[in-house]
């Protein structure tokens, strides 16, 4: 068998260098964020007055029918809570 460099380091970890592992400073990082974060501003798209005016139905829309719905399960769990617990009798003290 051939001796190959793998099975030559005997299972011994490479030996690390004395520089930092290439981990860039704090100050590196927080500019380097910065940049992303205004790559990305410059992506966002600012909608039209007609699309900001139909989304804005849109969400009071969904939201009166949420409330609706919710009301509505609120009204049948309590009335069904009062039929099975019997809570129309007077409350004893």
């Amino acid at each position: 068998m051939t001796e190959t460099a793998a099975s030559s380091s005997k299972g011994r970890p490479a030996k690390k260098s004395a520089k930092k592992s290439g981990k860039p400073g704090l100050f590196a990082r927080i500019a380097l964020f910065l940049r992303q974060v205004i790559g990305e501003l410059r992506k966002v798209v600012t909608p039209t007055r007609k699309e900001l005016i139909n989304m804005t139905i849109v969400v009071l829309v969904f939201v009166v029918i949420m409330m609706a719905i919710v009301t509505g399960l609120d009204l049948a769990f309590g009335k069904a809570v009062l039929w099975i617990f019997g809570g129309a009798g007077p409350v004893e003290q």
